[in-house]
């Protein structure tokens, strides 16, 4: 088959949480893209399996097709994911929660089906870094996503000392993320390793009910009651140049 008869990947944005929020955060041309495909590749079969029942997809839950995709696979079984897509078959590529690629193991599906020359659709949907950039009144021109920071107490917090300084120097918001049943350790430390006048934005359950999005100076922080725990959350430090 040519390539341009070959099937397209999609990638396909998920809800940021368990509750149903579908109806607020994804166009409806998103919902007749997955009602028409039954191949998926996925980062937890279950989350997907939820995620396309809450959509109500036509066809019968049992007689789609998941593939599991995470750190651990390795790029042989990426390969064969793809396989359907050389004899027309479109596929889906479905993060755990939010968008395909970002902070997410999906680009080894995307890189390797630029290499067949797989046509790659990135649908819209939400995605939490984005949303927390927009809602933290920092500089939504000059920003870097750091991902996960240092676990161990020294480099963390030479870690932070290195971020806050980026962003000093260069007017840059520092933009990172924490699994959510450390978040409260992560907040301490920011709190007992930056400048009282360094700005924090702590974003979390992004598009949910219970969504909170708080800016504060390290200072006000301090005087603030927080618990932050297992509740997923984006934090964002800015410190002025001035």
């Amino acid at each position: 088959m040519k390539k341009d008869e070959y099937g397209k990947l999609y990638l396909i944005p998920t809800t940021l949480g368990d509750v149903n929020t579908s109806h607020k955060v994804l166009p409806n041309f998103n919902t007749q893209i997955i009602y028409s495909l039954d191949i998926f590749i996925v980062e937890q079969v279950r989350t997907a399996r939820r995620f396309l029942s809450s959509l109500k997809h036509p066809v019968s839950i049992d007689n789609i097709t998941f593939n599991e995709l995470n750190k651990h696979t390795d790029e042989s079984a990426v390969q064969s994911y793809l396989e359907p897509a050389f004899f027309g078959n479109s596929i889906g590529l479905l993060s755990e929660a939010g968008t395909p690629c970002i902070a997410d193991p999906g680009s080894s599906v995307v890189k390797t089906a630029h290499q067949y020359g797989i046509g790659i659709i990135p649908l819209i949907g939400p995605n939490s870094i984005i949303l927390s950039l927009m809602a933290s009144g920092f500089n939504g021109q000059n920003f870097t996503f750091h991902g996960y920071l240092p676990v161990n107490k020294h480099d963390l917090t030479r870690k932070l000392k290195d971020i806050e300084f980026l962003s000093r120097k260069y007017n840059q918001t520092q933009i990172f993320i924490e699994t959510p049943y450390r978040n409260n350790k992560l907040l301490n430390s920011i709190l007992n390793t930056c400048s009282k006048n360094t700005f924090i934005c702590i974003a979390t359950d992004l598009t949910l009910p219970t969504e909170s999005i708080i800016t504060l100076s390290v200072a006000d922080w301090k005087n603030m009651k927080h618990d932050l725990n297992k509740k997923p959350s984006v934090f964002l430090l800015y410190s002025y140049s001035g």
